[in-house]
């Protein structure tokens, strides 16, 4: 399994991206079984025309970057006529982009119908797929889990559990041990002592999560618990529980031990290599591509307020390096006149008009790219920080300058997953997603927070 996919969602996306991939390609190829394009051809020659599969693949691609892009492979409950809306939208526009290409290419004598054809077929399929999937989860039920521990840590896992989003969970009992006072909330209490495998086949239990910061305290039926683990079941520390079901490290369980000894932060030569050239390759092309967008923002920025088009401020990047970040301005000139470096807020009045916008569209960012073709940032990595806001951070956030052991990013984790916040609080839990990057980075993780941007610059979610 892909580092990039070890949280909450990753078994979920993997399995709904290449479903979503499979029915694409099939929806087209079964279009064209129907319509038959290529007449002269025999059906089955048509079926395994090149042309014809690297547009089925195109579809497929289309649809599910789309998709992604509009946020449906992301955590989260949204109902179901929100997302079926953006469904729509992205089977329509990748079909309309996949007629586009055959027109240009001259395939075939109908390829309105055949994309017609093939954009119903997928969306009855998705719908019918993912009907199914609903019906076996419902019949199924949520996994049951079994707390080890009963005390105040063991209740605020259950607590976490229930409000879980995505991967809803039943506790199914706490599993006192030691001299542990159990929590009035712990219920229903197992007898101390008990067998732990007997009671995971009594009670069908699919995962143990032990919910005791100090394993060496004694109590912790770590035998059992191996039992219990080759019988197939999940077993898992607060930590990695946390980082399971929220996709980021949680600092209140966190010991240097844990980093130390656990897996992933992986930054080998040849990731960075790999993710050097991948920043240098699609920044030179998104600059080519922005240079229209960046000229009227320069224009509009100019004409707003007085002042410089482009806002120039030192950040910490790479180990503890400082380096010029570039941005269109969107405050006043005057917006820390008195020295005294201020996080922006929500609705800051330091903010123009025309900065408002730049900033919501993330349009404020573009000459950033600069800094990702130079060097200084990445295209994805955590938020680079004011020197003033690091010094602050660190003494305060554990295991803060782990963040800097990965070039900043334009975009991040905690932009796509977290929602907007100005506050100590939230510096805290961003960088909760940050360490979470920094242990999974990949490849495949930028893709995926480059895709989910998208997303996020069009509904207004994360910062």
């Amino acid at each position: 399994m892909f580092p990039a996919f070890r949280h909450r969602a990753g078994t979920d996306m993997m399995s709904e991206v290449g479903l979503d991939l499979l029915l694409g390609m099939s929806a087209l190829l079964l279009a064209a079984a129907m319509v038959h394009p290529l007449p002269s051809i025999s059906l089955a020659r048509t079926l395994v025309h090149p042309a014809l599969l690297s547009f089925a693949a195109a579809f497929a691609l289309s649809i599910v970057l789309l998709q992604s892009g509009l946020g449906l492979y992301r955590n989260g409950d949204a109902g179901w006529l929100d997302p079926l809306a953006r469904l729509a939208a992205a089977a329509a526009f990748g079909g309309y982009l996949v007629y586009l290409m055959m027109k240009l290419a001259g395939f075939g004598e109908h390829p309105r119908v055949l994309v017609v054809h093939a954009v119903v077929m997928y969306l009855a399929g998705v719908l019918f797929v993912r009907g199914i999937v609903a019906v076996q989860q419902a019949l199924k039920g949520p996994p049951k889990v079994l707390i080890v521990g009963a005390g105040a840590d063991a209740e605020l896992v259950a607590d976490d559990m229930r409000g879980a989003e995505r991967t809803e969970r039943v506790v199914a009992g706490f599993y006192p041990i030691g001299a542990e006072r159990p929590s009035l909330a712990a219920s229903p209490l197992f007898a101390m002592g008990a067998p732990l495998p007997e009671l995971v086949r009594t009670y069908g239990i699919d995962e143990i999560v032990v919910a005791v910061r100090d394993h060496r305290s004694g109590g912790v039926p770590l035998d059992d618990l191996v039992a219990c683990r080759s019988m197939g079941v999940r077993v898992h520390d607060m930590p990695g529980f946390y980082e399971l079901t929220h996709a980021e490290v949680p600092l209140e369980s966190l010991k240097a031990s844990w980093l130390v000894y656990g897996p992933g932060f992986v930054q080998g030569r040849a990731r960075r290599v790999v993710k050097r050239v991948f920043d240098v390759v699609v920044s030179a092309l998104l600059l080519l591509a922005a240079l229209p967008v960046m000229l009227a923002a320069a224009i509009a920025v100019r004409l707003d307020s007085p002042g410089p088009v482009i806002y120039r401020q030192v950040r910490v990047g790479l180990l503890g390096q400082s380096f010029t970040c570039l941005k269109f301005r969107s405050m006043t000139v005057d917006a820390e006149s008195d020295g005294e470096a201020r996080w922006a807020v929500r609705n800051d009045s330091r903010v123009t008009r025309v900065g408002r916008f730049i900033r919501d569209t993330r349009i404020d960012e573009l000459p950033q790219l600069y800094s990702v073709l130079r060097g200084d940032m990445s295209l994805v990595g955590p938020r680079p920080e004011r020197p003033a806001f690091v010094a602050l951070l660190r003494e305060s956030i554990p295991f803060y300058d782990l963040r800097h052991t990965v070039k900043p990013g334009l975009t991040g984790w905690a932009q796509v997953r977290y929602s907007y916040g100005d506050t100590f609080d939230a510096a805290r839990r961003k960088h909760q997603f940050d360490l979470y990057y920094v242990k999974h980075n990949s490849l495949l993780l930028d893709l995926i927070i480059l895709v989910e941007t998208v997303g996020v610059i069009l509904f207004r979610e994360g910062q």
